[in-house]
């Protein structure tokens, strides 16, 4: 019997747990600050969700997704991807209707791909990321990847790399899909079986390829840049200007496309350069999504986001050795001996709790000495010593572990006594 946990995925154990939830947190508080909300989606939607807005032609729909039969014979897919899930919601709640517009969204959401599990690459990941929907402002677009560099830089990060592309309105992406059929027709039976469908279905998809990165047709395609029409270079040209006014540092690569049907206009990538990362540099990656609010049924929307792998940002601050500030000490821990000492115990453990000291007590029947050794284990920053004639007199012995200083505390004044010594006065929230 095989009781490991699937291939792809790991346990999140409580130290690491501290951790993703000190990155979640600063997180939180940057789109707050950007004044964005959380939404959260169900774990899984209807597969067509996903055919429809991520594409048909992508590999997340072709080989990644995790798809099944309900008992209704319905077809329903555990998210791949955080987006379309959210284009849904938007869609179907009607959020194109509020007054407060655009629609500014974050989430923090598991997503499932079947594929080869690599460093920081799972089966089932986290992920990070945000939606802007109902503004066509360039301004948002660069606000998004503002937002992104942001969190990477408020964690610690410093070794990045921020890559924008434009890939145009539909006019000029339908342009520079016929020139690269154009081009790749006569390599196509050069090209590997994936690329081969792609040239008909979506010839940007080639250019993204990992197969035929190295073909020499590939480095003689031609650029999006060239077609870009005027009003798509103007837009672009906005994004940049905004990036510069705010003084983000970027590189424009005219092969970013992105691995989505869904994207126009600005696409972009921020990569890890840190020494020894790996070789999947890319932490996060997004773009405009003008037309994919129609595609699910609602009206006219433009949209902009990106997602942002957790896993991948925990190894970024890994291996540019950012200290990740934990508290790993127990505020107060109660020892406790005695036979007619344990309700006592347990009522001035609620008490604490209850006015946010935090506290822990034995639960092993452990003798006084190996209650204070769990004591030092826990990091406790106090003992309190609860036996007989501790209760006869109705105090509790109040230890100081830092500097070793013992005090008698009455009872009844014990939940002030430490609020004032631990707290300044207040407990924890």
């Amino acid at each position: 019997m095989n009781i490991n946990a699937p291939r792809g995925t790991a346990d999140i154990l409580p130290k690491e747990s501290q951790k993703w939830q000190y990155v979640e947190n600063k997180i939180k508080g940057i789109c707050e600050t950007y004044h964005f909300d959380e939404i959260r989606t169900p774990l899984f939607e209807h597969t067509e969700v996903f055919a429809r807005g991520v594409g048909e032609s992508t590999d997340i729909v072709q080989k990644e997704m995790y798809t099944f039969l309900d008992r209704g014979g319905r077809s329903l897919t555990l998210r791949p991807e955080g987006t379309a899930a959210v284009t849904r919601a938007f869609v179907q709640n009607k959020l194109f209707g509020d007054p407060n517009q655009p629609v500014k969204l974050y989430y923090f959401m598991q997503m499932f791909r079947y594929e080869r599990p690599q460093h920081g690459r799972m089966r089932q990941l986290n992920q990070f990321g945000v939606e802007v929907m109902g503004s066509e402002d360039p301004a948002v677009d660069a606000e998004v990847i503002d937002l992104a560099m942001t969190v990477y830089r408020e964690l610690g990060l410093s070794s990045l790399k921020l890559v924008i592309n434009s890939l145009g309105d539909k006019e000029s992406r339908k342009n520079y899909r016929d020139a690269l059929i154009k081009h790749f027709t006569p390599h196509k039976e050069e090209l590997c079986k994936d690329c081969q469908s792609r040239l008909e279905q979506n010839p940007l998809r080639i250019l993204d390829c990992k197969v035929d990165r190295e073909h020499p047709a590939m480095k003689t395609a031609p650029s999006i840049l060239e077609y870009l029409n005027d009003e798509s270079k103007e837009y672009f040209e906005q994004v940049k200007a905004y990036l510069d006014v705010m003084g983000i540092e970027y590189v424009v690569d005219p092969n970013l496309v992105r691995g989505l049907d869904y994207y126009n206009h600005t696409a972009f990538e921020i990569m890890s350069e840190a020494e020894g990362f790996g070789a999947i540099t890319t932490l996060a990656g997004g773009g405009r999504y003008n037309g994919l609010v129609e595609q699910l049924g609602g009206p006219n929307t433009p949209g902009m986001g990106f997602g942002m792998g957790m896993e991948r940002l925990l190894l970024a601050l890994e291996a540019e050795n950012v200290e990740i500030p934990l508290d790993d000490q127990l505020d107060c821990y109660l020892v406790a001996m005695g036979e007619n000492v344990k309700k006592e115990a347990v009522r001035i453990v609620h008490e604490l709790r209850k006015n946010g000291i935090q506290v822990d007590q034995d639960y092993q029947g452990r003798k006084f000495k190996a209650q204070f050794k769990a004591a030092d284990r826990y990091k406790a920053k106090f003992v309190l010593v609860l036996g007989e004639d501790e209760l006869k007199n109705r105090v509790v012995n109040v230890k100081n572990m830092a500097t070793g200083e013992q005090t008698e505390v009455p009872l009844d004044q014990l939940v002030t006594t430490m609020k004032e010594n631990l707290l300044g006065g207040v407990g924890h929230e």
